[in-house]
């Protein structure tokens, strides 16, 4: 049985891998958790400064997932070079390395410090607010989104993977920008904006009025919006959004995704990552099949 996915000429040992925000980089988790087992480790967002993000509160429960306004905290790539890309060459795992800035200088800054590093990939988030377009993120416009990747791909050493916003009128007009200018892969998708508000004191539940929503709800959203993305590319896709357990992952196997990521879940079950691998294991037993890619979009 074998569970190796290639994705844009790297090797990952099984489809499964961490959703960039949601485990930092395995630090947190390493106790719960053999990174060992993992396809790949995605890091929180690296920008080339410190970022402080939202004021509080930022996090919030709603039904079927949660909404975040966190606005990207980090240390910055300089800490993050000496502390968390040093920690995770301890594991026999890809490290995926996801990027944020707020001017296309910010990427490329991180993207060239990244280059002679151990890093197997880069996951460009495009969800960020772009100062010179106004705050529209650079992935809300086609034209935005094709320019971004076109300029990260001319300096970057590693294969890149853009990370699609869902906030778009068409997921696969983004898709089809981000393959014309060069990307190796997409992941998607990523948080759908909402808001909660208290009704017993007539505010905002965040402080940032709207946050990101993720989870058990956002899935059958992701799920279409990945099956309509592998109709109209034809690089790789690596599929999240309120994946809990290995059938939801599967799902988006079937709908075209060449790997999968754990996001929120781990919040809820810290397990949640490897109960997913050995569930895709599983399954492929149960049902004789002999490779995992067998079931990239193998929905009839």
């Amino acid at each position: 049985m074998n569970t190796e996915v290639k994705i844009a000429g790297v090797t990952f040992k099984n489809p499964v891998m961490t959703a960039s925000g949601t485990f930092g980089s395995g630090m947190e988790y390493c106790d719960f958790v053999d990174l060992n087992r993992l396809g790949a480790v995605v890091t929180k967002g690296v920008a080339n400064v410190p970022w402080e993000g939202n004021p509080t509160p930022r996090v919030a429960e709603v039904y079927g997932g949660m909404l975040n306004a966190i606005g990207l905290q980090n240390p910055g790539i300089d800490v993050f070079m000496e502390r968390d890309l040093e920690f995770l060459k301890n594991y026999d795992t890809n490290v995926i390395v996801n990027v944020c800035g707020k001017t296309v200088e910010d990427y490329l800054e991180v993207v060239e410090r990244l280059s002679d590093t151990s890093v197997s990939m880069l996951e460009i988030n495009v969800s960020c607010p772009n100062v010179k377009e106004g705050a529209i993120a650079f992935g809300q416009k086609a034209d935005s989104l094709y320019d971004i990747t076109l300029q990260i791909k001319k300096k970057a050493k590693q294969p890149v993977i853009m990370k699609l916003s869902p906030n778009v009128t068409d997921i696969t007009e983004m898709a089809k920008a981000a393959e014309a200018a060069g990307a190796d892969a997409l992941s998607m998708i990523n948080t759908i904006t909402g808001m909660k508000i208290d009704i017993h004191k007539k505010k905002f539940v965040l402080a940032n009025k709207t946050g990101g929503m993720s989870g058990p709800a956002v899935k059958p959203v992701a799920v279409r919006m990945v099956y309509q993305t592998a109709q109209a590319v034809k690089i790789p896709i690596i599929g999240m959004g309120g994946i809990g357990n290995a059938e939801d992952a599967i799902e988006f196997l079937l709908a075209g995704a060449s790997a999968v990521a754990v996001g929120a879940m781990n919040f809820v079950n810290p397990y949640t990552t490897v109960e997913v691998v050995e569930g895709i294991e599983a399954y492929m037993k149960q049902y004789g099949i002999e490779n995992v890619t067998e079931l990239i979009g193998g929905v009839a």
